[in-house]
């Protein structure tokens, strides 16, 4: 397991100096938004893909993954009934994908509530089967360049596509995509299941359908800020062999970024030690 910063927790620094605070703060990964690297992140060009692996390597860090993909450009959605809409944002989809491959990440972590709103009434399971069939297609692009793409279950104050865990796995079982899977965000989880965080890692990690963790706390701040235990979680990923990326994704930066930053990875690397 490594950890990872979300980079739009320091967002008010350079590229290169976002990377050079994480590997000094212990972070092995980044975790890049991509709405932090401009308006068409997923027009990016060869130079400046290649500048963003230039910072990291040169920091001696790993672009781990990318998430909240759908925020820029403005105006798409996976549940638009536009014609217009739907193929921009499949188009924009498919650039990120890309995108990650060519930065070296390995997975994308689809989470961007207000781009998967559903709307009132009889049209809802018509934009459900879209918001799948987007998946589908995602899924289809991420095995193609490579990488894996995750659905990411969300509480329901945020959106009513998609709460659970359980939800985000029949759908991905469904389509039957090695390379489209789920993952476990500690906070919508502790908002929204019904099961502890750490009775939902025993029951979904050994599925094998769990391929990335966001770690914060329910108030919305980072782990060691609120009232989550992080030391039982920590523990059931370690004892169940989760041996991939544990991006620090929290919304509410306290003190700012940098100092919510370095508390969390803090916390977390001594609740490790404290692991057998």
């Amino acid at each position: 397991m490594r950890f990872s910063l979300c980079n739009e927790v320091v967002r008010e620094l350079s590229f290169p100096a976002q990377c050079a605070l994480a590997a000094a703060l212990g972070y092995q990964g980044i975790e890049i938004a991509p709405f932090t690297l401009g308006d068409e992140p997923h027009r990016l060009p060869a130079a400046e893909i290649a500048a963003l692996r230039r910072a990291a390597a040169e920091a001696g860090i790993a672009i781990t993954s990318l998430h909240w993909l759908l925020v820029a450009p403005a105006g798409l959605s996976i549940t638009s009934d536009d014609p217009a809409v739907r193929r921009r944002t499949l188009d924009v989809i498919a650039g990120l994908v890309d995108l990650a491959a060519e930065l070296g990440a390995t997975h994308l972590v689809h989470g961007s509530p207000a781009q998967r709103a559903l709307p009132e009434g009889v049209a809802q399971d018509r934009a459900r089967a879209r918001g799948i069939e987007a998946f589908a297609l995602a899924g289809e692009r991420a095995r193609a360049a490579g990488v894996t793409y995750c659905i990411e279950p969300l509480d329901r104050g945020q959106t009513a596509f998609v709460n659970t865990i359980e939800e985000a796995a029949g759908i991905v079982r469904a389509i039957g995509n090695p390379a489209l899977r789920t993952m476990l965000d500690t906070c919508a989880a502790a908002n929204t299941e019904t099961e502890p965080v750490v009775a939902l890692i025993e029951r979904w990690l050994p599925t094998g359908l769990i391929a990335h963790v966001h770690l914060n706390d329910p108030n919305r701040r980072a782990p060691g800020q609120g009232s989550l235990r992080f030391g039982p979680i920590l523990a059931a990923l370690r004892a169940r062999g989760y041996d991939g990326t544990a991006a620090i994704e929290p919304f509410a930066y306290i003190p700012d970024g940098p100092g919510c930053a370095a508390r969390a990875i803090g916390y977390l690397q001594g609740l490790l030690e404290t692991l057998p």
